[in-house]
């Protein structure tokens, strides 16, 4: 095969094929053949890698031990079989893949599945850029009753590639609505050069500027992180850089002609997944949950902005559906939106995440199932399937269900369905087949690069939900010895529940390829492997909304045109003002402990100072002191101390938790006009 219909059969050998399976309506014919095996060398020992620039301090490895032991336990020669099978998924993993879609297409949800996917339909003409620019925050551009600074905040922190994006998301709305004879918006390129937004930004190149310096950051990436998989091998280690949007870095690897594009050469690789390393900036790591409300609405709407644009480079066909209104189900629990069910939850617990249900669920599976020979690939009975969800239907919410006769088989096909019969998919009927075209992108990082921002995209029920999903999926990896769940048996039979919708046409079902099944599987693994990476924020959105925030606090300057001036040198000053005493400056800490202890605290700064150091200053003088110890007795005698995080408020960000590795001194440079408070972390608010 060429061109678009070539397949790249993640993990194969270069001898190895596998048998077709046609999809004939709903009934499933597998030809079986047998499966070549290929013995795989010992990987020779690792080098030690390079520092990719001299500004990022520490280098941070993503990979869990639990799946870089399994990893390496797959390539010991000791084990041939575990060896064989986490090279590819066998035979029994893909006739269970199989098995799994026909069960999803024969299931009860699928008797209305012409109905529901006429209610789930693709935007028409020029409505899809419409609800893109909205979703991007972008919708003024389209507006005639806006005003050019509104335009002019969010285009500001765009970079090069990123406003390119935009453009062609303006130029397409233009031309459907000259084909309605409606006239057309504004060029960007016209807010750009406004008077008014040249004024707002007198560092109007600051995308330039990011793209520009991206160069130097990527080329300072050691050469096996940048040279493509198909001329090296598999790499054991991967540099994975967050400064420079990933757009950007798309741009310049394929300038350099040194990553293949979609579509092109098939890779060759044993399948096994390298240990992904992310360089540490001196900010530190910031995680979804660790960003204000009102900051990660920013982050989304960048996001889109930099995976659009990145879809573009990669010539990834996206096309978002939108799903109708269905009926509201007798169901408690199942069919249920998880943002109904939530709300429900929240009632009864408040600060939970997730619905109580699967908590339950996972809860159970992760005592009783973990070790279970074949769970999720073992199919329960269904006669106490549909006996059990019978009873949790009526007796959860009171308490009166026994999980002590539950079968993990059972409650493991119980969880599986919960997932498809939500009645939007998990991973939401607008990114769904952004998901899925993930297995088409040919260079791991680029891989990372679309899924890292796919689950910012995610709203926060559904985003909070799949983390809890792969945690436990990560668990049952972790104890492969012996449930004998390795990474691609879990990944290929929990790809069909994840990846296959009835509100949503998908490709599973549409050709007789095996390797649709191995791609999808691919995607699931990354998802599982490389989770902690995942829901982490890049650093170049992070510096992307400081700036949108910086413009904005700058808005009210130009509604009166006599104090501009002076309101600009103050802020020059007030900019400049740490610099004056960078020697040793000090920074007064308020302190918000619940009802423990409140008041203030002086730290002094230096160029070594961590967050982590300023805690230890606050515990030792604050909880652990003779005279003012904080700390709960518990039985065994030990003292439990309230669980503490420093957070930066107000300046150039709303409200973000700290990583306890974060540069103090940067970050007083980075933030002069943010505040510093001790407060409790949310989970400990909880208890």
């Amino acid at each position: 095969m060429g061109g678009k219909e070539e397949v790249a059969l993640t993990g194969l050998g270069p001898n190895m094929q596998f048998p077709r399976t046609r999809l004939k309506g709903f009934r499933l014919r597998a030809h079986r053949s047998r499966v070549g095996s290929k013995r795989v060398k010992p990987l020779p020992k690792k080098k030690k890698p390079r520092d990719p620039s001299p500004t990022e301090m520490n280098v941070e490895p993503w990979a869990s031990p639990q799946d870089q032991a399994a990893a390496e336990l797959a390539h010991s020669t000791d084990s041939p079989p575990l060896q064989d099978q986490e090279q590819h998924p066998d035979k029994l993993c893909l006739d269970s893949f199989w098995s799994e879609v026909e069960n999803i297409t024969q299931g009860s949800g699928y008797a209305d599945l012409d109905c529901t996917r006429r209610d789930s339909r693709q935007s028409e003409e020029g409505e899809q850029e419409e609800q893109w620019l909205a979703d991007a925050g972008l919708s003024t551009l389209i507006s005639e009753d806006s005003e050019e600074v509104d335009n002019a905040l969010l285009l500001s922190t765009l970079t090069r590639t990123q406003a390119e994006a935009v453009q062609r998301r303006i130029d397409s709305y233009t031309l459907s609505l000259r084909k309605r004879n409606k006239p057309p918006p504004r060029d960007v390129r016209d807010i750009f050069n406004s008077p008014i937004a040249q004024t707002l930004l007198p560092e109007s190149a600051h995308g330039d500027d990011l793209a520009g310096n991206s160069m130097a950051s990527v080329a300072k990436t050691p050469l096996s992180a940048v040279t493509p998989e198909h001329q090296r091998g598999a790499p054991k280690e991967e540099f994975f850089i967050t400064d420079v949007a990933y757009c950007e870095q798309a741009v310049i690897l394929l300038k350099q002609a040194k990553l293949p594009q979609n579509n092109t050469q098939r890779r060759k690789e044993d399948g096994t997944l390298p240990r992904v390393i992310c360089p540490k900036c001196r900010l530190g790591v910031t995680h979804i949950q660790d960003l204000s409300h009102s900051d990660m609405k920013k982050v989304r709407q960048l996001a889109l902005i930099d995976m659009t644009a990145l879809s573009d480079l990669l010539e990834l066909e996206v096309k978002r559906h939108k799903t109708g209104k269905r009926k509201i189900p007798e169901s408690t629990l199942f069919g249920v939106p998880l943002a109904t069910l939530l709300d429900n939850d929240l009632k009864m617990k408040p600060n939970t995440t997730i619905p109580l249900f699967m908590q339950a669920l996972l809860t159970f599976l992760e005592k009783k199932g973990v070790d279970s020979e074949g769970i999720l690939r073992v199919p329960g009975s269904q006669s106490r399937i549909k006996q059990l969800q019978q009873n949790l239907e009526t007796n959860f919410y009171s308490g009166q269900v026994s999980w002590e006769e539950v079968s993990p088989n059972d409650a493991a096909a119980l969880l599986k369905k919960f997932i498809r019969e939500l009645p939007a998919p998990l991973l939401t009927a607008e990114y769904l087949n952004t998901f899925s075209a993930v297995r088409d992108i040919t260079d791991l990082k680029q891989k990372l690069h679309m899924l890292n921002l796919l689950i910012l995209l995610l709203p926060e029920p559904n985003r909070n939900t799949l983390k809890a999903l792969l945690e436990f999926l990560s668990k049952v990896v972790s104890r492969e010895k012996r449930n004998r769940m390795n990474l691609w048996a879990v990944a290929t039979i929990m790809a069909p529940n994840l990846f296959l919708h009835k509100a949503v046409p998908s490709r599973l079902t549409e050709g007789a390829e095996k390797g649709q099944a191995e791609k999808a599987a691919d995607v699931m693994r990354l998802l599982i492997r490389y989770q902690d990476l995942l829901w982490t924020i890049p650093n170049f959105l992070m510096s992307q909304v400081r700036k949108l925030n910086e413009n904005s606090n700058r808005r009210y300057q130009f509604y009166d045109r006599r104090i501009k001036n002076l309101l600009r040198k103050i802020h020059t000053d007030s900019k400049d003002k740490p610099d004056k005493n960078n020697a040793e400056p000090h920074r007064t800490v308020k302190i918000q402990v619940g009802d423990l202890v409140s008041g203030t605290m002086d730290f002094q700064l230096n160029i070594n100072a961590r967050a982590s150091d300023l805690l230890t200053q606050f515990q030792r003088q604050f909880l652990r002191s003779p005279d003012n110890g904080k700390g709960k007795i518990r039985r065994n005698g030990s003292v439990a101390y309230p669980d503490c995080a420093l957070y930066e408020v107000g300046g150039n960000i709303g409200e973000h938790c700290l990583d306890p590795d974060t540069h103090l001194l940067d970050l007083y440079n980075s933030n002069p006009a943010g505040e510093w408070f001790i407060k409790l972390k949310p989970n400990s608010r909880a208890l």
